[in-house]
């Protein structure tokens, strides 16, 4: 209870300040607040637009790039598989056959081989 007692009465003598030097200072602190905080803002929003995003657009080109040059070497060198005893064991199959669900011909090596 004692503590109790004490944080009210700490509470009451901060609330008892002089209210317009308290006031004054409030208000100057918060416009100084505002103009950092538009200051920071635009900061941000010119580093958004002028180097996020070009960023973002040379990286989809060049993974872009890389795709198509990676599909063409797939082209000239296939990739030969070779058919594992522990490769797609399955106990039962799926009710829409061996391969999974996310079974994709040009990628994965077929169950049914």
């Amino acid at each position: 209870m004692a503590s109790r007692a004490l944080f009210n009465s700490q509470l009451i003598q901060i609330t008892k300040r002089p209210g317009v030097r308290y006031t004054s200072q409030f208000v100057a602190q918060r416009e100084a607040v505002k103009h950092h905080a538009a200051e920071s803002a635009e900061t941000w929003k010119k580093i958004c637009f002028f180097v996020c995003i070009p960023t973002l657009l040379a990286s989809g080109v060049n993974a872009y790039n890389l795709m198509k040059a990676h599909e063409k070497h797939q082209a000239e060198h296939p990739h030969e598989w070779v058919q594992y005893p522990y490769m797609n064991w399955r106990v039962k199959d799926y009710f829409w056959g061996k391969n999974s669900l996310f079974f994709n011909p040009k990628v994965n090596h077929s169950a049914e081989d």
